[in-house]
């Protein structure tokens, strides 16, 4: 039987299994697992279905979109979704009503906020700027944010949730100036008369390797889908899987003569007489085009560098003479358990982050679910993709 055209398994069985690995390493602290840029390029909604099945009771979604379409698969308001970045022109009623927490960075995305209220108190993050400068308020500008917020708490729109900040995670000694920062402005913002009760810094690799970080919440990201960030660490130390595995089935094979040029440019070109192997997959699916003799594939349990230009649509393998057919699946990465590379590898021989690669993936990729409750959750999916136009 033939393997797919081409297709990225998302195990959900790993997926929760490495959360609930993390969840019982950051205990007693609370963990938000986060599911930005369609939970990785994994699929945002099973995963999420997933995450609140295994007890999670915060979710990181980047956008008030995303926090709505998970909302309209019935993750209820005893799950918070925290979205963090918006479109200046949003409309945030939805939102609000909806109990969505919002992450706030300054006085104007705070009025838009407030001006929205009309059933409920909006819940709101105060972002902190300690360097990174992303999100969140500058030291200089936190004080009007937090009078700003306190007033509208004492006038019933607003509840001020939690203090945030994200770490740059270029040094241990920057990260400490940083954490130093952020603790300065909870303190002032207690001083000029608001509490925030909760406070969350720390991400993935900081959650791990700074313990003293964690605070009240440990934002969990990269883990999650067991794509450790730690240099030289890899899933299975940590005793995490990665969650998918991107394959695809040997389109064409050919046999060439000795000295043929393949692919664009001509930058590869045979060493003797072989069989070249066309795999489905290109830039246009998110293999970078630079893979060439960068990364391995497997085929029949045998690695296998990428040879010549990677293209829009396919790449191709130089196989020699070994017995590779039309149908044959072909593994870019999986969790490395049969031998075959996997996404740290190739973010390794890319010069690049597994979570970037992850997410390059892209849509005309079909995802397929396996796990438990893997039906029930992509039958979800697929009925919200249909009434959105696509993958969410």
């Amino acid at each position: 039987m033939s393997a797919p055209l081409r297709e990225a398994v998302v195990d959900l069985d790993a997926y929760r299994a490495n959360i609930d690995l993390l969840r019982s390493w950051m205990d007693p602290v609370e963990v938000m697992v986060v599911l930005k840029a369609d939970g990785y390029g994994h699929g945002m909604v099973p995963l999420a279905l997933t995450a609140v099945d295994a007890g999670v009771r915060w979710l990181g979604v980047l956008t008030v979109e995303a926090a709505l379409r998970l909302r309209s698969v019935g993750v209820g308001e005893d799950v918070r979704l925290f979205a963090w970045q918006h479109d200046p022109d949003l409309d945030p009623r939805d939102a609000v009503d909806s109990g969505v927490d919002l992450g706030v960075s300054n006085v104007a995305e705070l009025d838009r906020i407030v001006a929205a209220v009309t059933q409920r108190p909006a819940r709101v993050h105060l972002g902190v700027d300690t360097g990174l400068h992303r999100d969140g308020a500058t030291p200089d500008r936190w004080p009007a944010l937090v009078e700003r917020a306190r007033d509208a708490q004492r006038a019933g729109a607003i509840e001020a949730v939690a203090a945030y900040t994200h770490l740059a995670e270029a040094s241990d000694d920057d990260d400490a100036a940083a954490v130093a920062v952020f603790t300065e402005a909870v303190d002032a913002a207690a001083g000029l008369g608001l509490e925030l009760p909760i406070r969350h810094v720390a991400a993935s690799l900081a959650g791990l390797e700074r313990p003293e970080f964690r605070h009240d919440m440990v934002r969990m990201g990269a883990n999650t889908y067991g794509i450790p960030g730690a240099d030289g660490v890899t899933a299975a130390d940590l005793g995490l899987t990665p969650v998918m595995t991107l394959t695809a089935s040997v389109a064409k094979v050919k046999r060439v003569p000795v000295g043929t040029g393949v692919s664009y440019d001509y930058t590869y070109r045979t060493a003797a007489e072989t069989t070249l192997a066309l795999v489905p997959v290109g830039y246009a699916d998110g293999v970078p085009r630079r893979a060439q003799g960068r990364v391995e594939v497997t085929i029949g349990g045998v690695r296998y560098p990428i040879a010549g230009r990677v293209a829009m649509d396919q790449f191709l393998v130089d196989v020699g003479d070994d017995d590779v057919r039309v149908g044959d699946t072909v593994v870019l990465f999986g969790p490395g358990e049969r031998g075959e590379s996997t996404i740290l590898e190739w973010a390794a021989g890319l010069d690049t982050i597994g979570e970037e690669l992850a997410c390059r993936i892209g849509g005309r990729v079909p995802r397929r679910y396996s796990g438990r409750h893997a039906e029930e959750f992509s039958q979800r999916a697929a009925v919200l993709n249909r009434s959105a136009g696509g993958r969410p």
